[in-house]
């Protein structure tokens, strides 16, 4: 019932920013929270960052706040996460998620109901 595509990845220098999108289709006037995971090779995903249903409300793991923002444009739907001050650490693959029958803490993998494809970010040194 929920399609999530991002987009937006690539290769980036040390230093630089990247603007992830996540395009959310749903049940008509239905809005839910969204949130970023990562996932680098031979490690667990990660939660990032999550935003609640209206914008009010979002979350940092610790490893990024300060460098990304998540933000929601409700009228397309769409879920942004800007990168910051990127770092050679940051590589990895990222999902966005939705969040429409759970109501767990936003933190775990298993919280999430709906994942998209991934998108690729490269953080060269």
């Amino acid at each position: 019932q929920v399609q999530l595509v991002e987009s937006g990845g690539g290769l980036v220098q040390a230093g630089g920013s990247l603007r992830l999108s996540c395009a959310a289709s749903g049940p008509p006037g239905a809005s839910f929270p969204v949130g970023w995971f990562r996932q680098a090779p031979g490690k667990e995903r990660e939660f990032i960052s999550a935003i609640n249903w209206n914008g009010g409300a979002t979350e940092y793991a610790d490893s990024v706040k300060g460098r990304f923002t998540i933000s929601r444009d409700s009228a397309t739907n769409t879920v942004y996460l800007q990168m910051n001050r990127l770092k050679p650490e940051d590589t990895a693959v990222y999902y966005c998620a939705a969040q429409l029958y759970n109501s767990a803490s936003y933190y775990y993998v298993r919280s999430w109901d709906y994942w998209g494809q991934g998108t690729q970010v490269t953080v060269s040194s």
